[in-house]
């Protein structure tokens, strides 16, 4: 693209070149080059100037030609090496007079020139006369041609080499002094750099006088000219302003004194221009625009200049110019156009990318879901911390959406709402969710206030924001955690339908596998339990993690199978731990819905009774999040259950409603504090506080606690503080299959544990 572009401004650029658009451009360039190159003449060519000093002390006009005949005898004596004249010689003065003048042209050993010239034979008459010195001047002489051309614009800029004039090619006045040879009718630029004040100049009343020195004249080219106002002969120039005609033949001469010089053509450097210009359009910043676009263009005026003093070549550099320009005035309107339109895409207030952005990004069509969190009650929490720190609102409610998993850009929709895009599974969704709702528990800390931000989470089709906004909205008067808009539920519903239908096909095939997570005993620094983890390793999904599909399982009714399938490969690993003199103790997880089953909990006693079972290594986590049916018959079922010595565990305790009937009426040996009042512990102090009592009371009523959801050293040393008994987190390890538990058991030390997390 950018090669496309620099190749139509270099296009453009040849097309007004061509069309001679931009030659006001080039004279102007030109004249500046000048004006960077400005120095003395050589002092080679000398001005003998028929000036007002001389017309008054000569006081007829047309002179005498034997005035002239006085000066050249004088010039010659003095060694001038060339006598030019600016003067018509082309008609008869006085016969005396004449004869006197080429008397002294026949004797002179210098060099002589007169002048020839064409002019238009009338205003109708197009047809060129050609005036020639009379014939008598004309025999020991050489002629030269004067004829000056303006341009369009009235100004002289170059001057020929040599003309035709009568039938012949004649050498210019200015190819004369300086010795100079070329083509008739070929033209050369004059080189106004050189200052015309610089020029050696001498009165012609003075020369003829004698009043000089004839060492000005030695070696010397000198032309004779009228510089006299009255005279008329002036003509406009760069930079100068307006010249006599006889200092612009000196300034030519000037100019053909090292060589003619060379007109190089724009189109030679319009090539370079294009890689300039690609070079240009590729900037990425303002500066970088500057930056190249000023190289650029001094690299072409060195050019302009260096090429005139070192090579004598003039180079056409307007076309390259407006090339460089034109590239960096593009660039500089795209990246104005793209910052203009990056700021629309941003919201002023926090810094995230808006609706419009969430718009241009996401495109239709795309199998991704949207979701939205919408925050509670944020026009009260905009009055408590200011307009101004809304940002750092956001930006605290991102960082925890980032813990939480969510990825890709976050997007601020509306004044109280969140959006991103998810590529999920529904029920990894939701599961996303939940774990987001707890940890939005903990008050979020902006501008040194601690704010309570409840989130209500919307999920949708496609890119339909608006939809998933207002499912958003729907939760916030249920007081839900999240709600599927309906074409989204829809589309999720058969997706969890699809997995549960594949959910017997997959335990038959093996691809669900049991893991274990350890849990660091921490009166001892050594690993004695672990918890049991179902993974699903689906064939097209992949890994699945429990609370992915655990839950569909339990609306689906295949919890109970689930359940009775960890509890035998759990069974089958603490036997074989045991083969080898590692007595370890396993957690394994059932719902709260199967301990209200008759059906389930007959079954679980049926396989508890089996005498293959460890029953005093295991231990069951009721998952208090979830209510129980039946509390009572619940209770009945747990109290035989852990009468054959199975070990009872509250889990998640803190998440639910009913904390204290379950920890006075269920036969507990443990209580397992949940991650989102862990986690932060160490630096919260209301989750210290609420830790530190829940250890406290439950050691009084003789359970033992298991802290999860550790990933610092810091919460670890604050648990170990407040007396905590167990410690299950990241930070511990990661979970594992059974072989790589025990070899960890076995080798590990809980820092060599840490270690290998």
């Amino acid at each position: 693209m950018r090669m496309l572009v620099a190749t139509v401004i270099v296009l453009a650029a040849a097309i007004l070149a061509a069309a001679g658009t931009l030659r006001p451009v080039e004279n102007g360039l030109q004249d500046l080059g000048f004006a960077m190159r400005s120095a003395p003449a050589s002092g080679q060519i000398a001005v003998v100037e028929i000036d007002a000093s001389s017309l008054a002390a000569i006081r007829r006009w047309p002179w005498d030609r034997a005035h002239y005949a006085d000066v050249v005898d004088r010039l010659d004596r003095a060694g001038a090496r060339t006598i030019a004249f600016d003067v018509d010689f082309s008609a008869l003065s006085s016969a005396a007079g004449d004869a006197r003048f080429a008397r002294s042209l026949a004797a002179a050993s210098a060099n002589v020139v007169l002048p020839v010239f064409g002019q238009p034979a009338s205003t109708a008459d197009r047809r060129q006369l050609d005036a020639l010195p009379i014939p008598q001047l004309r025999e020991h002489v050489m002629l030269g041609s004067v004829s000056v051309q303006p341009d369009s614009t009235g100004i002289v800029r170059d001057m020929p080499v040599g003309t035709f004039n009568s039938n012949a090619p004649r050498p210019s006045l200015s190819a004369q002094l300086a010795q100079q040879s070329g083509f008739a009718d070929q033209p050369f630029p004059i080189d106004f750099a050189v200052d015309p004040r610089t020029l050696p100049r001498h009165s012609f009343v003075a020369i003829e006088r004698g009043e000089f020195s004839p060492e000005a004249f030695a070696g010397k080219d000198v032309v004779i000219g009228a510089t006299a106002i009255e005279m008329g002969d002036r003509y406009a120039v760069p930079r100068h302003g307006i010249l006599p005609g006889v200092i612009v033949q000196a300034l030519a001469a000037e100019t053909l004194l090292d060589g003619i010089p060379v007109r190089v053509a724009w189109p030679v450097l319009l090539l370079p221009a294009l890689g300039l210009a690609w070079l240009i359009l590729a900037a990425r910043t303002r500066g970088q625009i500057i930056r190249r676009a000023g190289g650029a263009l001094a690299a072409i005026l060195t050019i302009l200049h260096f090429g005139t003093i070192v090579f004598d070549m003039v180079f056409a550099v307007a076309p390259a110019v407006l090339v460089v320009l034109a590239s960096a005035v593009f660039r500089w309107m795209r990246l104005v156009h793209a910052e203009f339109e990056q700021t629309r895409m941003i919201d002023p207030e926090t810094g995230m990318p808006n609706r419009r952005a969430f718009e241009k990004d996401v495109p239709g069509g795309s199998e991704n879901r949207v979701v939205v969190a919408m925050i509670d009650g944020f026009d009260a929490i905009r009055m408590v911390v200011g307009g101004s720190e809304i940002g750092g609102l956001f930006s605290r409610i991102e960082d925890r959406l980032r813990v939480s998993g969510c990825e890709g850009r976050l997007y601020r929709v509306d004044d109280r709402v969140i959006a991103w895009t998810s590529g999920l599974e529904p029920f990894e969704i939701e599961s996303q969710l939940q774990g987001l709702a707890a940890i939005m528990r903990h008050p979020l800390e902006v501008a040194g206030r601690r704010i309570d931000a409840r989130l209500a989470f919307g999920i949708a089709h496609d890119r339909a924001v608006s939809d998933a906004a207002h499912a958003a909205s729907q939760v916030l008067r249920s007081g839900a955690c999240f709600a599927y808009h309906e074409q989204a539920e829809k589309l999720a519903q058969d997706q969890q339908l699809s997995l549960m239908g594949e959910l017997d096909e997959g335990i038959r095939r093996g691809e669900l596998e049991v893991v274990y997570q350890p849990k660091l005993d921490l009166r001892t620094d050594r690993i004695a339990s672990a918890e049991a983890l179902i993974r699903w390793n689906h064939p097209i999904r992949g890994y699945l993690r429990p609370d992915t599909f655990i839950p569909l399982a339990e609306q689906a009714d295949r919890i109970d199978d689930l359940t009775v399938f960890v509890l035998r490969r759990a069974v089958e690993d603490l036997r074989a731990w045991r083969s080898s003199s590692h007595e370890m103790k396993v957690a394994v997880n059932v719902s709260a819905a199967l301990i209200s089953s008759p059906a389930f909990v007959s079954r679980l006693q049926d396989f508890l009774l089996e005498e293959y079972v460890p029953r005093e290594r295991l231990i069951l986590e009721i998952t208090e999040s979830a209510a129980i049916a039946d509390f009572d018959a619940a209770c009945a079922a747990l109290k035989a259950i852990r009468a054959l010595g199975v070990s009872i565990s509250m889990d998640d305790y803190g998440t639910g409603q009913s904390t204290l009937t379950y920890l006075k009426g269920l036969p507990l040996s443990e209580l397992k504090i949940d991650r989102s009042f862990v986690q932060y512990a160490h630096r919260d102090q209301g989750d210290a506080l609420l830790v530190s009592s829940t250890v406290e009371l439950a050691h009084r009523m003789g359970l033992e606690v298991v802290a999860e959801g550790i990933e610092d050293a810091e919460c670890l040393d604050f648990l170990r503080s407040i007396g905590c008994d167990y410690a299950q987190g990241y930070y511990i390890a990661k979970p594992m299959c059974a072989a790589g538990f025990i070899d960890m058991v076995r080798n590990k030390t809980a820092t060599g544990l840490r270690d290998a997390a």
